[in-house]
């Protein structure tokens, strides 16, 4: 079957070229619309090119105009761009020599020029300098930033631009001195100020703003702080007004503190500047000098040293009360400033200078000390029989001191001291001591006969040969090798070097005893000596050793005696004590029938058992208590007792006496006694005893007192009795214990009760006073602290 196929190949051609031709027609259209631009654009960069051109024959113009070079910086091969006259820096057509700027500059200038290229060039940093070239040309170098691009000119000076250039370079000079002038003010201590013409402050350094308080320089400038008060500042404004300058001395607060300071303001046609300087110290330091050189005429005026001082010109302008009654001169003359001539004049008129057969020749050569460079040294002989020691001392300032020392005691001194220098030689030869003293080299520099006759030694064997003219000085290890035999150690004379020649951080003396082979026993002493020798002193204490032995154990034996009576007494009276207070309870439950009824003869045997078996129980109580005391070995027992109620207390006992002998007791007890601390039991014991001891010197129908008293912060005891009275001769035997004076009187007993009494009151603190006359009575007064303060388990009492 045959299919029919459409020929389309003309219609594709027929399209292809009607898009050809639409192509072509766009393509054309195209090309005329930018050719229009383009001509537009043309005209236009011709336009900036001719006008471009025109600036930069104008540019030329200028820069042909003056001698100038200009360098450019910033082009896409990093090479500088430089144009102008070369001939102003160099002579050689190559342009890169005008950046050697070493080759045309001095050093200084051209290492300085190369910072501010360097400045410019990486911060863009402008600048302008007037420096002149090796070739003495005045040039004016400015660069800066323009276009991002760092342009540098260096022109040619001349006419009104030098006169320009070399005010701005002594512009700069000035402003460098200005500048380092205020830092050398501001480091200095001085306070310095400037001024305007209103009086205005412009500038102060810092010593100015630490002196008001201000942080900084500027602070104080704007805020005007003044340093001076109003009126000193008036004064200063009226100088200032005049012309003048104005100088004083004005007190300021200066840094929180008063000051004294010395200000000057000067003034100028634009201001004033000040300066003011810290006088505080130099006013301290004169009053210091003046303090101190009227100490020092004070106390040249107590020295015993004449002083007389003269100045270059030879007039007296300082002497001392001791110069004046050296020469006996007249204070009014003095105070005239004499000179040393006229003194001399006026002392040899008086004849109290040394006679001198030409006196003339001798007060020149005294005047040559004025040209002298060292001291003299003269001793004068007075017509008056004094000397005196005259020393001439040339002063650094010119002049001449003079200094009188009167030496004639030291002669007199000298002759005493060789005269006791014989005594005390005299005095040690017949000492019965042994006295030796060495040096302080350990030489033996003098000994009496005694030591070397003590020693066994003989003179030549401590140096001290007869046909010598000078000793011979020995030395300690001698000394101690020759007396060793006589010692059985060597110890003792070992510990003797080690004082003589050991070095110690104190010198101290110290004794010592030796006991010699031969049985002598010498006692040594040994004393440091001022000059550092040392003191020897040997004592034969040999008879006085054997004495104090002698008497050593004879207390030792006595010592030991009293303590075997004493533990005896004890051990006794313990042992009687037991059996004696059976027997008592026996007695008195006989005494109260409860044994059975007794008869009147039975009644009064037990009734005198029981008053010796009481008697002696007291007696034994005694003993005990004085052997406590002894001992320090009893205690009081302190307590607030009411006095009359122990005086009543200690009365009761005494009953039976009072009723048996007839006696009367009487006792006086003041209103307002109160208490007192003590031990109650021992102020009845103290009470019964004087009242037992008065009632039993007593005789019937005679009347025995007991007062008690309070006086101040004691409390006295009186017991008075009307017996017999105690000789005089026996009143300090009173308080001795188993001293007892019965004759005469039905007292009985061993003599205790006293001893007991003085033993009680003193351990509280207090005191016994015991007063009688014959015939009339007794009186014992026991004197009480109110207070009594007892160191336990001593027995020792302190009021």
């Amino acid at each position: 079957m045959l299919r029919y196929i459409p020929d389309n190949s003309g219609f594709v051609g027929l399209v292809g070229a009607l898009g050809l031709v639409v192509m072509t027609a766009v393509v054309a259209l195209l090309h005329m619309t930018g050719r229009k631009r383009w001509l537009k654009q043309e005209a236009i960069l011709v336009k900036d090119l001719a006008q471009a051109r025109a600036k930069l024959d104008r540019a030329n113009i200028l820069l042909a105009a003056e001698k100038q070079i200009i360098i450019a910086w910033g082009n896409a091969e990093g090479q500088p761009d430089i144009e102008g006259d070369l001939t102003l820096v160099t002579d050689s057509p190559v342009p890169r020599r005008v950046l050697g700027f070493g080759s045309w500059l001095a050093p200084e200038m051209a290492q300085m020029l190369e910072r501010s290229v360097e400045r410019l060039r990486e911060r863009g940093e402008a600048f302008r300098l007037a420096i002149v070239s090796l070739s003495e040309r005045y040039l004016e170098v400015e660069g800066r930033a323009i276009g991002g691009k760092a342009v540098m000119r260096i022109r040619d000076v001349s006419g009104d631009r030098l006169e320009l250039t070399r005010l701005r370079e002594r512009h700069y000079k000035a402003l460098m001195q200005a500048e380092i002038m205020q830092s050398l003010l501001n480091t200095v201590p001085n306070l310095f100020w400037m001024r305007d013409a209103k009086g205005r402050l412009t500038w102060v350094n810092s010593a100015y703003a630490q002196a008001v308080d201000a942080k900084e320089s500027g602070i104080a400038v704007t805020e005007g702080t003044e340093l001076l008060d109003k009126s000193a500042r008036d004064a200063i404004a009226k100088a200032r007004d005049g012309q003048t300058v104005w100088h004083s001395r004005v007190a300021a607060v200066v840094a929180g503190q008063r000051r004294m300071l010395d200000v000057m303001e000067v003034p100028s046609t634009s201001g004033s500047a000040g300066i003011a300087s810290d006088l505080s110290e130099l006013v301290t330091m004169r009053g210091d000098l003046e303090r101190e050189t009227q100490s020092h005429v004070r106390t040249l005026d107590q020295l015993s040293t004449a002083v007389a001082i003269f100045d270059r010109s030879r007039k007296l302008v300082f002497h001392n009360s001791a110069y004046r009654q050296l020469w006996s001169l007249n204070p009014a003359m003095l105070e005239q400033n004499p000179t040393d001539n006229q003194i001399l004049d006026h002392l040899r008129a008086e004849r109290r200078l040394p006679e001198q057969a030409d006196f003339r020749s001798w007060k020149n050569s005294l005047m040559g000390a004025y040209q002298a460079l060292d001291s003299d040294q003269q001793t004068w002989h007075l017509p008056d029989g004094r000397a005196l020691r005259v020393v001439i001392s040339p002063n650094p300032q010119g002049g001449v001191t003079y200094l009188y020392d009167d030496i004639s005691k030291g002669f007199d001194l000298e002759t005493r001291f060789n005269g006791l220098q014989r005594v005390q030689g005299e005095t040690l030869d017949t000492l019965k001591e042994g006295v030796a003293v060495f040096g302080p080299d350990g030489r033996l520099k003098l000994f009496n006969p005694a030591f070397a006759k003590q020693w066994r030694l003989t003179p030549a064997a401590l140096g001290k040969a007869l046909d010598a003219e000078t000793p011979q000085e020995v030395h300690i290890d001698q000394v101690t090798k020759l007396c060793a035999p006589l010692l059985p150690e060597e110890k003792s004379w070992s510990d003797i070097r080690a004082m003589v020649v050991g070095l110690h951080d104190q010198r101290t003396g110290f004794e010592q005893k030796m006991e010699r082979r031969d049985g002598t026993i010498i006692n040594c002493t040994a004393a440091p000596l001022p000059d550092g020798a040392t003191l020897l002193t040997f004592t034969d204490t040999t008879a006085g050793e054997l004495f104090e032995r002698a008497l050593t154990e004879r207390n030792q034996a006595l010592v030991q005696a009293e303590q075997f009576r004493n533990d005896f007494v004890h051990h006794v009276s313990y042992q009687l004590r037991s059996p004696l207070t059976t027997i008592l309870g026996y007695t008195q439950l006989l005494s109260d029938g409860l044994g059975g009824p007794l008869n009147a003869k039975q009644l009064e045997y037990s009734g005198h058992v029981m008053k010796s078996s009481n008697a002696l129980m007291a007696m034994i109580n005694d003993t005990l208590d004085l052997a406590t005391i002894d001992e320090n070995a009893m205690e009081l027992t302190l307590d607030d007792i009411d006095i009359v109620e122990t005086i009543h207390a200690a009365t009761v006992s005494v009953q039976d006496r009072l009723t048996e002998l007839q006696v009367q007791l009487q006792i006086v007890a003041l209103d307002g006694l109160g208490s007192m601390r003590a031990d109650g039991k021992r102020v009845r014991q103290i009470l019964f005893n004087l009242l037992s001891n008065a009632i039993g010197f007593s005789t019937a129908g005679q009347t025995v007192t007991l007062a008690a008293i309070r006086r101040g912060e004691e409390v006295v005891f009186k017991v008075s009795d009307q017996g017999r009275g105690i000789p005089g001769d026996v009143i300090a035997k009173v308080f001795d214990r188993f001293h007892s004076q019965t004759s005469g009187s039905r007292h009985r007993g061993v003599g205790l009760g006293l001893s007991v009494v003085r033993a009680l009151v003193e351990l509280h603190g207090g005191q016994v006073d015991v007063q009688s006359v014959l015939g009339e009575g007794t009186i014992v007064t026991c004197i009480l602290p109110a207070v009594t303060h007892v160191s336990v388990k001593t027995g020792s009492a302190e009021n």
